[in-house]
């Protein structure tokens, strides 16, 4: 298998990917970054890079508060030991965008109390050394005092803006309904969203769902139609000195050279089917739009009587919008076609993040970082 065309050895502009069974490195990349035996243990209470405390609205954003009641109730929102209904729903958007600006990710922003954002609020809390946090960052966190008071008073600005759809966000092409079949990916030139709305949703980091009660009734294949959406930040990820991929947790981390912890993710992480490698590794090559080959012989999943297939580059590729080739053989980091579904299911052996999470991830590597893998499969893999 053959990556294709091979631009630099740490940046690929299409890859042959055979998903996380059968990656195979171009022989023109196999002198970089050979694995490094034996793992390494990571600080237990590492210093944090500080996340910017006024972040950047994405290009096309009106940065005055938005004039939605909804939108500003979000922007107020407090925190309260108990809440219910609307005030509850607001709080945790608020501190999903919070936890996302300051790089403990929650995936998908989407005002639930869910398991990913419970993982990002403990990571934030252990970094932050705050009394109570759980002494694993593997294990969840619920919203407190003590968490709301730190996210608020280190970013204190809106986390909603307005926006403009713009004709490039509307253009397309948008698939309808996205197939499940290899071979009817094979046939598509391109695997784009299904919808405008999925667009702007995976744009803003967010929920459909939340995307769309925020915006009630507007039609979001109209460019120039104003609409309220999360305001992340537009802050690259500083250089990445070294990851690691904890299995346990279904977390990846991202330190600089200096040993403090700069991101955290949300990740699915192998299965007890095919489980991800353990000990260090490094990044071999970046691949933003890769595409993918799936390759029957040699993988452990899908019909196998359609024999071998190449499935075009887009955001709903397997793969999703960027794959991040390891020293591991058959193994990377990548992104996810649906990212409501990272940190809650199996994936074929590799790391999957919420496309987003992939690609700033991807930009901040070079070939040689390492990458360690730590922990065990965890159960519900």
């Amino acid at each position: 298998m053959k990556l294709r065309p091979v631009l630099t050895l740490t940046m690929v502009a299409a890859a042959g990917l055979s998903g996380c069974d059968d990656f195979k490195t171009p022989a023109t990349s196999r002198q970089s970054a050979a694995p490094v035996p034996g793992p390494v243990a990571a600080p237990a209470a590492p210093a944090v890079a500080q996340a910017p405390a006024a972040p950047l609205a994405p290009v096309g954003a009106d940065p005055s508060p938005p004039p939605s009641p909804q939108a500003q109730a979000i922007d107020a929102a407090a925190f309260a030991p108990v809440q219910t209904g609307a005030d509850r729903r607001h709080a945790l958007i608020r501190a999903e965008v919070l936890l996302d600006r300051a790089r403990f990710s929650p995936g998908v922003i989407d005002g639930r109390d869910g398991g990913n954002f419970r993982l990002a609020l403990a990571t934030f809390e252990r970094a932050r050394g705050l009394a109570g946090a759980p002494a694993s960052a593997g294990v969840g966190a619920s919203l407190d005092a003590a968490a709301w008071n730190a996210l608020t008073t280190a970013d204190p600005g809106p986390v909603t803006q307005t926006y403009v759809i713009t004709d490039d966000d509307v253009k397309g092409p948008f698939l309808g309904a996205a197939p499940q079949d290899m071979a009817a990916l094979a046939k598509l030139k391109y695997v784009g969203y299904v919808s405008p709305a999925q667009g702007l949703s995976e744009k803003f980091h967010m929920g459909e769902d939340l995307l769309r009660r925020l915006n009630p009734g507007v039609d979001f294949g109209k460019a120039g139609a104003t609409i309220i959406v999360a305001r992340p930040s537009a802050d690259p990820l500083p250089s990445v000195g070294r990851i690691e991929v904890d299995k346990s947790a279904n977390q990846v981390r991202a330190y600089d050279r200096a040993g403090r912890l700069e991101a955290a993710f949300p990740a699915t992480v192998g299965s007890t089917e095919r489980p991800a490698p353990s000990g260090q590794w490094a990044v071999r090559a970046v691949a933003p739009r890769p595409d993918y080959t799936y390759d029957p012989s040699r993988l452990t999943f899908g019909d196998k009587t359609q024999g071998k297939l190449t499935i075009p580059p887009g955001p709903n590729n397997p793969v999703g919008s960027t794959w991040i080739d390891l020293t591991a053989p058959t193994y990377g980091i990548h992104g996810s076609p649906d990212p409501t579904l990272v940190g809650k299911t199996a994936s074929h052996g590799c790391v999957r993040l919420t496309n987003w999470d992939a690609a700033a991830l991807g930009k901040a590597v070079k070939k040689g970082v390492p990458v360690i893998f730590q922990g065990a499969t965890s159960k519900h893999a």
